[in-house]
């Protein structure tokens, strides 16, 4: 019989295990990673952890992160990726969708979000994985779900970072983040066959 070997994922000097089932690592996920500024003492919100790597960066510097993910195995598997890179003390890996495993007055200085964003015909993802990429129709249903509610987790002077692709209109994303009361804008994108990831920047609008 093969013996199963899990696949890796690679960051700096760091090593992450890739459960079957989970969201492997991907351009998307680099985009944040690459610009992922982490003071010391923040409290972070890795919303969509997949496999954790957002979450274990972050908890380098952060005095507490709370990852959440849909996919119980991406659970199970941000916390194996916290205990391989020693900072499961401050990594607290849940299961829940978007906000909803958060008590009321948990705020956080930065919010992260790998978002689904590709457009798909189905209603429903059939598979637990299909749920990293898939966001409805218009690759929307997620994003505006989280930008609707983001602000209720988020301190005064925290930060946003969301990932999503052009196909999933990144303007309206920006419009909405408005609408929201915050100046949003694009930190940083990255070119791939036929659309472009795009990373945002949302802070509360100043009075």
């Amino acid at each position: 019989m093969a013996k199963f070997v899990p696949k890796k994922a690679f960051f700096e000097n760091k090593v992450f295990i890739v459960f079957d089932g989970v969201y492997e690592p991907d351009e998307d996920t680099f985009l944040i990673a690459e610009n992922l500024a982490v003071n010391a003492g923040e409290e972070v919100l890795d919303v969509g952890s997949g496999c954790g790597i957002l979450s274990v960066l972050s908890a380098d510097k952060a005095k507490a992160v709370v990852a959440v993910d849909l996919n119980p195995d991406a659970v199970k598997c941000t916390k194996r990726n916290a205990m391989i890179n020693d900072v499961s003390k401050r990594v607290d890996a849940v299961r829940g969708d978007l906000f909803e495993p958060l008590s009321k007055g948990a705020l956080f200085d930065l919010v992260l979000f790998n978002a689904p964003y590709l457009p798909t015909e189905n209603e429903k993802p059939s598979s637990w994985i299909d749920y990293a990429w898939s966001g409805g129709k218009k690759g929307r249903e997620l994003i505006d779900r989280f930008i609707a509610h983001a602000s209720k987790h988020l301190k005064p002077e925290g930060r946003i970072l969301l990932v999503q692709s052009t196909l999933s209109d990144v303007n309206e994303t920006l419009r909405k983040f408005s609408k929201q009361g915050f100046d949003a804008c694009v930190l940083a994108e990255k070119k791939i066959a036929f659309e472009t990831i795009t990373l945002i920047l949302a802070k509360r609008r100043r009075a």
